[in-house]
């Protein structure tokens, strides 16, 4: 692992988030919600001196999950891996598919079934003294926690509308509409900045798939899936794109892999152009297992790991760096009146693009020749960061190369 430079910063206060208490109508039944129950962040002071380190040019990352950061043996087997090898970053669970935030917060809610880290603070620290880039996974919209304590703004069954949706994993989503919620994120987002964290990562950003779809029933945001989950991003940019102690905290986003392939919303309202002007990174999970049979003539994508990476990645990047698209965003001008519409768009490096690679065996086995073989496609495609992704946190060492 080649040392990232590690800067220094006074502490300050973080600010406070959160809207006034009011009561507003559903727009489907006419009855009144009271919105009192916004998450209201109280000020929290920083250390004297939080730590920041400056992303690498090149990311190369494996994720931490929630528990693996709370238990000493996982935590050193990982902190061993990025020293051994060309790895230089992390990305550790801040709050988890449970709900549950790992470190002691003054915004979030209490209990959770998720590992807490008590130590998490000393975490950051240790890998920031390491050169570690830390940066921190929020999942989003997924949350039994918080569905749990506030029911009125969960998915509901639209065969019975006082209960939460689940999936088929038996988890509840928060809707993308209900922007108490907003600031209920962003309040933990800003904490874990605080602590040190120096990238967020937003993951589960999007509707609700896997259940029954057919029963999902929607009153915050019942609207156009893109138009609603677009407003989130706008907001969230708006409210986390401020300096504090003298640092922005970089802003990334997990999203679907065939984001890279579609024009459409996939059902769960992500596009691609329409996320691009409010991260710094986006980071699509283009793991094969996850591709359909036939996905671009492959009967077994797993088989072809390379081809479907590459392919993924190819069709992503002249998307990404063009100055003009078809796709409709609040970020983007229409040209003209031609049908089909044609938009301006902000040109971005294709290097913003950091894609999720898998390092599990789900569909078929991923050993060294597999998990380097996507690496390469990621290069070959011309971009130059990568993240791992396994959720047991055991990640294939001879697919890395060793340390400068």
């Amino acid at each position: 692992m080649k040392k990232a430079s590690v800067i220094l910063f006074g502490g300050t206060l973080l600010g406070v988030v959160g809207l006034a208490s009011l009561s507003v109508l559903d727009r489907e039944t006419g009855a009144s919600f009271d919105r009192s129950q916004q998450a209201s962040v109280e000020q929290a002071a920083t250390p004297p001196f939080v730590e920041h380190v400056n992303t690498p040019e090149a990311v190369r990352a494996v994720y931490m999950s929630q528990c693996a950061s709370a238990s000493n043996e996982l935590k050193t087997h990982l902190l061993k891996l990025v020293e051994d090898t060309e790895l230089n970053s992390i990305v550790v669970d801040i709050k988890d598919f449970s709900g549950t935030v790992v470190f002691p917060s003054e915004v979030a809610l209490s209990g959770g079934e998720g590992c807490k880290n008590n130590d998490f603070r000393a975490l950051i620290k240790d890998m920031h003294a390491r050169g570690i880039y830390v940066i921190g996974r929020v999942t989003v919209f997924q949350d039994p926690l918080y569905t749990q304590a506030h029911p009125d703004q969960a998915v509901k069954r639209k065969s019975a509308t006082t209960t939460p949706w689940r999936d088929y994993k038996g988890l509840s989503f928060v809707e993308v509409g209900a922007r108490p919620f907003w600031d209920y994120i962003i309040g933990i987002s800003k904490e874990a900045h605080a602590l040190g964290v120096d990238e967020i990562n937003f993951d589960y950003i999007r509707f609700p798939s896997d259940g029954n779809m057919s029963d999902v029933h929607y009153t915050l945001s019942p609207g156009n899936k893109a138009d609603e989950l677009e407003k989130f991003f706008r907001y969230l940019s708006q409210h986390m794109r401020v300096e504090e102690g003298g640092h922005t905290p970089m802003l990334s986003a997990d999203l679907f892999g065939m984001v890279t392939t579609n024009h459409d919303d996939l059902w769960i309202g992500q596009v691609l152009e329409r996320a691009l002007p409010y991260f710094d990174y986006i980071a699509p999970m283009v793991y094969p297992s996850h591709y359909p049979p036939g996905f671009n003539g492959y009967a077994n994508p797993n088989l072809n790991v390379y081809g479907v990476i590459k392919y993924s990645l190819d069709r992503a990047v002249p998307r990404v760096v063009a100055t003009t698209t078809p796709v409709f965003s609040y970020a983007h001008e229409r040209i003209g009146t031609s049908t089909p519409a044609v938009y301006t768009k902000k040109s971005y490096p294709a290097v913003a693009l950091r894609p999720w690679l898998q390092d599990f065996d789900y569909g078929g086995n991923y050993g060294a020749e597999e998990v380097r073989a996507q690496i390469q496609a990621t290069y070959d495609s011309g971009l130059n960061s990568w993240m791992l992704w396994d959720p047991a946190n055991r990640y294939t060492k001879d697919a890395l190369l060793p340390a400068d």
